[in-house]
């Protein structure tokens, strides 16, 4: 068996971008991946070219082998954009495998621990009313997992203005507010997308009961972890962080020392699920649950589902299409095969392959236009994170 293929779809979908890749074989049999690399798959896509050259005509069930060829098989290893690329190829090649074998790939990964992957809705708001009317048909809905996801400054005269501070004060009663209304039994967290620094990220948790949030997700940027360990000797917040690690490398430090407690791994950015099962056992050693980031589509969500069947330290699957919002991003004409939503749980699939089926046709039919993740500035006029 040989991979004779690896073709590339970028496109855009809903309220996103995804970049679709599908490999073929002599078989017949392909497979699908996806990459997770948003605002940049156009140099994603110029990866896989790279790829292609030594992937042509190789056996496309050695995965590991291939992992590492990729990985390593020249002189500048990893980084965002090559994992990226490794990642939409490794999930493709377990769909293969798996096709092949005539099994689901939860028992590539050793095997299924769990019938069902619960899920937790990514709440986005840009105004109080918002965020207390989603939280409601949230959990009206039986939904028991709400992670906060904040736009406040979309509501402002200029949308393009965040100030930490203004911000804090904000969603501090806002968020205090939630938590009387839905009381103790929901747990909930909020992603503050690195906006903040150490001590706005202080302030912002001391403005609130203790007990109003259950985790904070990525505060301030993740690059350098001694930042995060010194947070973690000022707030007893739980932290969940990782969704931009692209290797068992960058979640190392966070892991070993104890600085996060839920792992927030992206099978599509991470280096697919051959990485994702080796951060998954790393986090395992120190009692640390995977939080997977799930913000793309079906294929990222069908992949997931299957690192999460067979991993026995999972607490939430992200999910964005919800009662309360959809996002398209997993439109079913791009998509007409797809995981679905039982309630806030997915039921795992105990057929071979991935279980999702793409509409090549329609996307070679509509021209793709690049988009850029948006950019926040200060008053000042200086950048901030987004």
């Amino acid at each position: 068996m040989k991979i004779t293929d690896i073709k590339t779809f970028p496109i855009n979908v809903g309220a996103g971008i995804q970049l679709v890749i599908k490999v073929e074989t002599d078989e017949n049999i392909f497979g699908w991946g996806a990459s997770g690399l948003s605002g940049r798959e156009l140099a994603v896509v110029g990866a896989i070219q790279h790829f292609k050259t030594f992937l042509i005509g190789r056996d496309p069930r050695q995965i590991g082998a291939l992992w590492q060829e990729m990985y390593r098989g020249q002189y500048f290893e990893g980084g965002r954009v090559l994992t990226a690329a490794i990642s939409a190829i490794d999930i493709a090649l377990h769909d293969v495998k798996s096709k092949v074998l005539n099994v689901p790939i939860y028992d590539l990964l050793g095997g299924k621990q769990r019938n069902y992957v619960e899920c937790f809705a990514s709440v986005r708001f840009t105004t109080k009313e918002e965020l207390l009317d989603y939280s409601r048909t949230l959990v009206k809905e039986g939904w028991k997992m709400l992670r906060l996801a904040p736009a406040e400054f979309e509501s402002q005269k200029d949308p393009g203005i965040f100030e930490p501070r203004v911000s804090i004060a904000l969603l501090a009663d806002w968020v205090t507010s939630l938590r009387k209304e839905i009381g103790p039994e929901i747990t909930m967290g909020i992603d503050y997308h690195t906006r903040l620094s150490i001590p706005e990220t202080y302030s912002f948790i001391q403005r609130m009961p203790k007990g109003t949030l259950d985790f904070i997700e990525e505060p301030i940027r993740d690059e350098n972890p001694e930042a995060y360990k010194s947070l973690r000797q000022m707030i007893d917040v739980p932290f969940a962080i990782g969704e931009e690690f692209s290797s068992k490398w960058q979640f190392m430090p966070f892991i070993e020392q104890n600085i996060t407690q839920f792992a927030r791994i992206d099978v599509c950015n991470v280096g697919g699920l051959t990485e994702a099962k080796k951060v998954a056992a790393m986090a395992e050693t120190h009692y640390i649950d995977l939080m997977p980031h799930n913000p793309l589509g079906p294929i990222c969500t069908a992949a997931t589902i299957q690192l999460a069947a067979s991993c026995p330290n999972f607490s939430w699957l992200e999910e964005i299409n919800t009662p309360a919002q959809q996002m398209g991003t997993n439109a079913i004409d791009f998509y007409p095969v797809q995981p679905i939503l039982e309630g806030p749980r997915y039921k795992v699939s105990d057929l071979p392959g991935l279980g999702v089926d793409f509409n090549e046709e329609l996307a070679l039919s509509k021209e793709f236009i690049p988009v850029d993740i948006p950019t926040l500035r200060r008053n000042d006029g200086s950048l901030t994170n987004w």
